[in-house]
């Protein structure tokens, strides 16, 4: 029996075809690009997000031909609008990581919304999610508002999008983990909420079926990829979701983060909580155990920051910048907050701006690239020193993934800073096994634990990390003014 894994990422979208005993028979890889048309704004073509998948699918089918089934793990927050007779976006999709929505959220949030929408929700008010995005489209998008008065208007989370395409119209759905994350679904009730949606000025009637996890979504329809019609679609996550799921993560205690553009944090709850140190809870996902809450934090921008100060230093790539870093033995008191769009959990502040502090004549470049890296451990630990509060007792490692948990400087550097063990598991599709973990489970068969790659000790003193914390605080204010 094989599945074959859609991780829908922002960078890439990958396929990855795994048999029963979790072994990866094939992968393909199709990069993605983002458009920022204006300061704040991101976003992608729905279009050629379709387009990856298609050619992904196409490049595995070609050589191992149709699987048993296929499992989707796809970005989050990331809102495609289209018509329904056409199947067309009516536009560019915003993506998890456009604030074009932060003056409405705002307001908003000053008229005294944001608890009703915890209470509900589990997360702040915030234009990460789709909520106000839904709400933005309709306001400023010309045919939006007369397709939902035709009935003919659609929009939802990557997954949505993609399992309209797969089945060729035939199934409108989404799951609970990507719900969650719409700001438009009440946790507790697990469906859309009217009340909520007309908070925002958007409208539950052009939303997808809210299902579990490991629902049979539909099958594939004849045309639509290089499979034949009747493939099942056997399961669907976020893919922050779905690496929680990856890891093998089933009780609260360990912290799953995920380093990818942005990054996820995320540990389970024992029941549905919210948070009161800028995290936001969610559901993990909904089998047929129950439904799995967690408490999670969300980074703007992680890795991404790497590729960033590569293209300013001219160095080439995150790996050229990396091995600059390695040849000092710190950032020589140079600190750089990439808040590139905003800064998200644990600070949530969509008007901080990139900053680097602290230099002086005796700065280089390789201060400069290494104080990018430590900046994604230090936010890293930002948001896992935060879940320990929520939670009210230490936790227990963290267990890492995502393309940059590659970087074994990286990842040395984490457990340093962090003052914990971290983890990296042997491979890097976390999130696609993990989808595809919930398919074979659903089609009745039981898969293997990924096996742990390599654990990183933390060497550094108390004093020493405590020194390199308050000195990222200090220019963690300083990105704030």
């Amino acid at each position: 029996m094989r599945v074959l894994a859609i991780d829908q990422g922002t960078t890439n979208t990958k396929a990855v075809l795994v048999d029963a005993t979790g072994k990866v028979l094939a992968r393909a890889s199709q990069p993605l690009t983002t458009a920022y048309p204006k300061p704040g704004w991101a976003e992608q073509s729905a279009t050629d997000i379709w387009a990856s998948v298609q050619a992904v699918i196409a490049e595995v089918a070609a050589h191992n031909g149709a699987p048993d089934a296929i499992a989707i793990a796809n970005q989050r927050e990331t809102l495609v609008v289209w018509d329904a007779d056409t199947s067309t976006p009516i536009c560019p999709a915003p993506i998890w990581q456009c604030r074009r929505t932060a003056d409405e959220c705002a307001a908003l949030i000053a008229a005294g919304h944001d608890p009703a929408v915890v209470a509900a929700t589990g997360l702040g008010i915030n234009p990460l999610f789709p909520a106000s995005k839904l709400a933005w489209v309709l306001r400023h998008v010309p045919q939006a508002a007369a397709l939902l008065a035709q009935g003919r208007l659609r929009a939802g989370t990557v997954d949505a999008w993609l399992l309209w395409q797969l089945t060729g119209g035939a199934s409108f759905a989404t799951d609970h983990s990507n719900a969650s994350r719409t700001q438009l679904f009440d946790t507790a009730k697990l469906e859309f909420s009217p009340e909520l949606a007309a908070m925002f000025g958007a409208s539950v009637a052009c939303l997808p079926a809210a299902m579990p996890s490991d629902s049979l979504f539909g099958t594939t329809a004849a045309g639509a990829t290089a499979l034949p019609a009747g493939v099942p679609i056997r399961a669907i996550m976020g893919d922050s979701h779905a690496a929680l799921y990856g890891h093998g993560i089933r009780k609260p205690g360990v912290v799953k983060a995920t380093y990818g553009t942005g990054s996820s944090l995320m540990t389970l709850t024992p029941s549905r909580v919210a948070s009161d140190h800028g995290l936001s809870g969610t559901i993990a996902w909904t089998d047929g155990a129950g439904t799995a809450y967690a408490l999670e934090g969300n980074i703007t921008v992680s890795a991404q920051a790497a590729a960033f100060m590569a293209r300013l230093l001219g160095v080439g790539d995150a790996a050229a910048l990396s091995a600059l870093a390695e040849t000092v033995t710190d950032s020589g008191g140079v600190s750089f907050v990439p808040a590139l769009a905003g800064l998200g959990a644990p600070h949530w502040d969509d008007h901080a701006t990139g900053t680097v502090t602290g230099m002086t004549h005796a700065t280089t470049p390789a201060h400069l690239a290494r104080a990018t890296f430590d900046a994604i451990c230090h936010q890293i630990a930002d948001v896992y020193d935060a879940m320990a509060q929520d939670v009210g007792h230490p936790l227990t490692g963290l267990r890492a993934d995502g393309g940059a948990s590659g970087n074994t400087f990286l990842m040395q550097l984490q457990a340093d800073i962090l003052g914990q063990t971290v983890q990296r598991m042997a491979v890097e599709e976390v999130g696609a096994l993990g989808v595809a973990r919930m398919a074979f489970a659903a089609l009745g068969c039981q898969v293997a634990e990924i096996a742990e790659s390599q654990s990183f000790t933390a060497k550094r003193k108390g004093a020493e990390r405590m020194a390199g914390r308050q000195q990222w605080a200090k220019a963690l204010r300083k990105s704030q003014l």
